[in-house]
């Protein structure tokens, strides 16, 4: 027993915490990251009340309205005003990324989502354009666009689909001479809609998502997305910043070697601020 009468024991959690070995700096630094991130999270979250708040662009299927690597902020589906399709944009004067309508960000089917590439399961979600809704039981509508992403249409007319030509209710053959840019057509499928729900379409696309299988997934038709399936809207997006999550896991590794290299660092400036300024060395007791 000391002079004291008490032992002093072992450190609390805390003194452990603030000491300068290694493990404590890890400790701290990996706390800040957490903090930091959980912090921006909740924030995203609070101001766009859906989630995940921010997806990125992975295809050029909204090109030249998006581009791969864009980072889209998203929110709700009914937030800073209700959600209009490319019809009733049409009919108010709403226009949202160059066109008509509001940019949809859906889970085909009600797939579950993928919020990490390359780390967590299911699908991805789509980024494509609500067109019109539709009902269930009735045939499945396509819209096309024969110039895809260089040239917007500005009405959709009514065609059939006869020998692998589009044919116009008036008979008449579309083909070089007699498209036109600015138009665009509507053609009912022979697929019926499982369920009532959006068209959408992909403004550098040819033809509207719904009933064509969903390329590389066991997740048969796509189906008209129901209100459920919807992750949110598109509120605006930001050039480039999006390869970032589509790289996460090369950024990651970035990360933890910037975090090693650091946490080297400073443990390398305290052992010399210890020695005296001269790493290997240590001051020696006066005798």
């Amino acid at each position: 027993m000391t002079a004291s009468g008490k032992d002093k024991g072992s450190p609390s959690l805390r003194e452990r915490f603030k000491s300068e070995s290694k493990a404590a700096g890890w400790a701290r630094e990996l706390l800040w990251v957490v903090l930091v991130v959980g912090g921006v999270a909740l924030g995203l979250f609070l101001v766009s009340g859906t989630w995940p708040a921010v997806v990125t662009i992975e295809s050029e299927s909204m090109v030249p309205h998006m581009q791969v690597g864009d980072l889209v902020f998203v929110v709700a589906q009914d937030r800073f005003g209700p959600l209009q399709d490319w019809t009733e944009g049409k009919e108010s004067g709403y226009m949202k990324f160059g066109d008509y309508g509001d940019v949809l960000i859906y889970r085909p089917n009600g797939a579950d989502n993928s919020v990490i590439p390359l780390i967590s399961g299911g699908v991805h979600p789509i980024i494509h354009r609500a067109m019109v809704t539709t009902d269930g039981g009735a045939p499945i509508p396509q819209y096309i666009n024969l110039y895809r992403g260089l040239a917007t249409p500005q009405v959709y007319l009514p065609a059939t689909i006869e020998n692998n030509q589009l044919v116009l209710e008036n008979g008449t053959v579309i083909n070089e001479s007699t498209a036109n840019p600015e138009i665009g057509y509507i053609v009912q499928s022979s697929v019926i809609a499982a369920n009532s729900g959006y068209i959408t379409k992909g403004d550098n696309n040819q033809v509207s998502d719904q009933g064509s299988y969903l390329s590389n997934r066991d997740l048969g038709i796509i189906q008209p997305v129901e209100k459920e399936w919807i992750v949110g809207k598109a509120l605006f997006t930001i050039p480039f910043l999006g390869y970032l999550p589509l790289n996460i896991v090369p950024v990651a590794i970035v990360i933890i070697l910037i975090m090693i290299a650091w946490e080297y660092y400073v443990h390398r400036k305290n052992a010399e601020k210890k020695s005296g300024g001269k790493p290997g060395t240590s001051k020696k007791k006066k005798k």
